[in-house]
């Protein structure tokens, strides 16, 4: 749908008719939706969790909850918080590597607790954020972003042949055809709908292919309801699940992917005006974007949540309909918000097996090094930048493929965990980029 076909709605306050704004909102929900609940599931893996038990179902509800409740901070805003622009909040893929490994070693009590510190220095970023945006040019970022996909796609992989636990990946099991076959026809149904499809079908292609692998799965006998049965139909809200831990190298860790995702979301921003009105976002349009942002993300925590960002997904959703009104993504949040109530959603979720989720994410982890490829191609390839390239994804990628390289950095309970933050592959590699873009000098 265009503008020709629904009028002009290039004004963010205006609101089609209900009709049209709430199939609308339901798009902007399917465009997002897998890849929100997805890191939920790995960090709660990374953490030992049962896959497909309470607690994971539990990080699940929590996603789409606080999804939607920060998508309602950017949407109806108050005060300084909220760009009151059509952003779409999910849960973000950018700390996924961060916080799987600190969650595997340190225990999801640090994890959140980074979280809830983390997403309040990105609140007070939104003050600052256009001062410090020369820190993080498109080689940073795309570097960053390409260490984010690349660091996941061993994840998917593994998914996708039917284990991520050692023990998972010792069973017969393991590599199996029926799993293959199962993760490949999320891949194939997925590409189907993406490319022989438009409008909403298209966009909710990798749902459409869950679902095709879901059902795949259950033929084969792979998928269990017992959970969902014994899920309750009202999410019960828990104040700080696992404690809070502090530990300075987690907070660390944490808030460099935050400062990140704080320029991400000048991005998202930016591009929303410009796609549903032709104008550049104004300087309190990306403060309180970034003030949502990080909102979003210190609130989630507190209740067991994962950092929050801006879907870049959603931002095309308003590129390709010209539809810039804020009401319509309002609806999209209050849908995620009802979701996160009902814990059965969640158990249902959950239930998916995983070579079901490994065929979805080995599209989107791809698709997530492809976005850092497309910001690099903004980039010169001088030899000044590809050394910055190289360095920065050689040590970065290399330390978390080979963590034994590392194995005498501190680690242990109580101690800055060096080893931790050097093999999480998104850590060093952001470090390295920012710090070699400021002291290597112009060609």
């Amino acid at each position: 749908m265009t503008d020709n076909a629904m009028g002009s709605y290039s004004d963010p306050n205006i609101t089609p008719p209900m009709g049209q704004a709430a199939p609308l909102g339901l798009q902007h929900v399917l465009a997002m939706f897998a890849s929100n609940v997805t890191p939920s599931i790995i960090v709660a893996g990374a953490a030992g969790l049962q896959f497909g038990g309470a607690e994971q179902v539990y990080l699940i509800q929590m996603a789409m909850l606080f999804a939607g409740i920060a998508t309602l901070f950017q949407t109806i805003g108050f005060g300084p918080v909220g760009a009151r622009l059509p952003i779409m909040q999910g849960t973000s893929f950018a700390f996924v590597g961060v916080l799987a490994g600190i969650a595997a070693t340190q225990g999801l009590g640090v994890a959140l607790t980074s979280c809830i510190i983390g997403g309040l220095i990105h609140f007070a970023l939104g003050s600052v954020i256009a001062n410090i945006r020369y820190l993080f040019p498109p080689l940073v970022t795309g570097l960053v972003i390409l260490a984010i996909g690349l660091y996941l796609v061993p994840v998917g992989i593994k998914y996708a042949a039917g284990g991520a636990a050692d023990f998972q990946m010792a069973a017969e099991s393991f590599g199996s055809l029926m799993h293959w076959t199962v993760a490949l026809t999320v891949i194939v149904v997925a590409l189907g709908f993406k490319f022989m499809t438009k409008g909403i079908l298209s966009n909710a292609a990798i749902l459409l292919g869950l679902i095709a692998g879901y059902l795949v799965a259950f033929m084969f006998g792979m998928v269990n309801f017992a959970a969902v049965g014994k899920a309750s139909w009202v999410t019960g809200l828990q104040t700080l699940p696992y404690g809070f831990e502090f530990n300075l190298g987690a907070v660390i860790g944490v808030t460099l992917v935050s400062i990140v995702s704080a320029v991400e979301t000048v991005g998202d921003t930016s591009a929303t005006a410009k796609a549903g009105a032709g104008r550049e976002a104004t300087d309190e349009e990306i403060s309180g974007a970034t003030y949502a942002d990080g909102l979003g993300t210190a609130v989630a925590g507190v209740f067991g949540g994962l950092p929050n960002t801006s879907f870049s997904q959603n931002v095309g959703i308003v590129g390709m309909t010209g539809i810039m009104s804020r009401h319509v993504v309002t609806i999209a949040g209050a849908i995620m918000v009802i979701c996160g109530l009902i814990p059965k959603i969640g158990a249902i979720i959950a239930s998916m097996p995983l070579p079901v989720l490994g065929g979805g994410v080995i599209v989107m982890f791809g698709m997530v090094a492809s976005a850092g490829l497309n910001v690099l191609s903004e980039v010169k390839m001088s030899r000044r930048n590809m050394i910055i390239i190289a360095l920065s994804l050689s040590v970065g990628l290399g330390l978390n493929l080979v963590p034994s390289a590392v194995q005498y950095l501190p680690n242990a309970p109580g101690e800055f965990p060096w080893k931790t933050l050097a093999t999480s592959a998104v850590a060093p590699t952001a470090i390295l980029a920012i710090v070699l873009n400021l002291i290597l000098p112009e060609e």
